[in-house]
């Protein structure tokens, strides 16, 4: 079987497994966890051969991660920053970055979205989860207040260079007519 590691893209939605946004990443490939999720999904990459970093601001997240690194016997990169300061990560390295419910609130997305362009290898992909925008629309919070809209992720996307070939709308069921999550992968584009 390929290299696929189980990243988690939120709850009650399909696994990497399933949804193969990442693609194989073993071999030594860089694969970095922008922002630690819930499902420290930096130990899925190692788990599966990848040079795996885990990048957050909160060092909480970092010494869990080392933590539970330790305890699988697995090696894992941990660096403390701004999710935007990726300076210690060489440029065009990396063959994935995932973003699992960690950047929907980040304040200069622009600056996020560069750095996350320079360190990934061209046509590479950068995998982002959020809860989705119109899971929380109602006559109190209509569509945009608050959260950035779909439109503007895709343009801030491809301000920075990237180019959207997967949108997915998913945890719609008995409980939840509209989606829960929303997960978009972007393509690298240019060098």
């Amino acid at each position: 079987m390929a290299n696929v590691p189980d990243i988690n893209y939120g709850n009650d939605v399909p696994h990497e497994t399933q949804l193969r946004l990442c693609g194989d990443i073993g071999d030594g490939k860089r694969a970095v966890e922008l922002g630690i999720s819930d499902w420290y999904n930096a130990l899925a990459f190692a788990e599966v051969g990848a040079k795996s970093i885990a990048v957050d601001t909160d060092p909480e997240r970092i010494a869990e991660t080392r933590r539970r690194a330790g305890d699988a016997e697995l090696q894992v990169q941990c660096l403390q920053t701004d999710m935007a300061d990726l300076g210690d990560i060489t440029s065009s390295t990396c063959a994935v970055v995932v973003a699992a419910h960690t950047i929907h609130r980040v304040d200069d997305l622009g600056r996020l979205l560069r750095q996350v362009h320079r360190i990934l290898l061209p046509s590479m992909p950068f995998v982002i989860s959020m809860a989705h925008p119109f899971a929380v629309v109602g006559p109190e919070h209509p569509y945009g207040a608050g959260e950035r809209t779909i439109g503007e992720w895709f343009t801030a996307l491809a301000r920075t260079n990237f180019r959207v070939d997967q949108l997915l709308e998913l945890g719609m069921g008995p409980q939840s007519p509209a989606p829960t999550t929303l997960i978009l992968r972007a393509r690298k584009e240019g060098s």
